[in-house]
């Protein structure tokens, strides 16, 4: 059903009364907001306070995707999952975010870099916002490898056909958020929407309202 409105996220901050901070931990908090809803009460909001992320979707010559797979404790799942990290310093340029990433993590480097879209990825309870990239044409990074360290000293590195992740995605095999939107992403731009297809896609400095940085 039309509603003769564009659907179009939109800024909107309800006002806050009181703000703290109950836990602090080594990459993300937690804050309890009391927030004045539109009726005039107030009610306690707890969310999870992150950086943002960066996550890459990186497509070598053979339509292989570049997968990582590690143990996530809290789901208690090894999962597969596609090259993505935290941005280390507030403003910083998500793309030397995703370079660094993708280095760290598959010790690969691209030559073309475009978004394919950007996601809050549990907006009820966290702020985290995830910018995933599309990466092509693909090369080894010369030198010696990255030294992984906690969960990433365990983790594993595949490529796989897209076409294969598609399948399994559909069939409840894959649950990574990234992977999941990433590969859909792909898919949808490759077969016409958006109109234009891949050429189409967001360059890979385009503005980003959720985190903001300097280019």
């Amino acid at each position: 059903m039309g509603t003769g409105k564009a659907v179009t996220d939109t800024p909107e901050e309800w006002r806050v009364v009181t703000s703290r901070t109950p836990f602090t931990g080594k990459k993300t908090s937690v804050r309890t907001d009391e927030v004045v809803m539109p009726d005039g009460s107030t009610t306690s909001r707890d969310y999870q306070v992150h950086p943002g992320s960066v996550a890459i979707l990186a497509l070598d010559e053979q339509d292989r995707v570049i997968l990582v797979r590690q143990y996530r404790h809290p789901v208690r799942q090894r999962l597969w999952e596609i090259p993505a990290g935290l941005l280390d310093v507030p403003g910083e340029n998500p793309l030397h975010a995703a370079q660094r990433e993708l280095y760290e993590e598959a010790h690969v480097k691209a030559e073309d870099w475009r978004v394919l879209t950007d996601v809050y990825t549990t907006p009820g309870g966290c702020d985290e916002a995830v910018r995933v990239f599309l990466a092509t044409d693909l090369s080894d990074v010369e030198g010696e490898r990255f030294a992984p360290e906690d969960e990433e000293a365990d983790m594993e590195l595949a490529r796989v056909p897209l076409a294969d992740l598609l399948t399994r995605v559909f069939a409840g095999e894959l649950h990574n958020n990234c992977l999941v939107v990433g590969v859909l992403a792909l898919h949808a731009a490759r077969t016409g929407a958006p109109p234009g297809g891949l050429d189409a896609l967001r360059g890979a400095d385009a503005p980003w309202p959720a985190r903001p940085y300097q280019s």
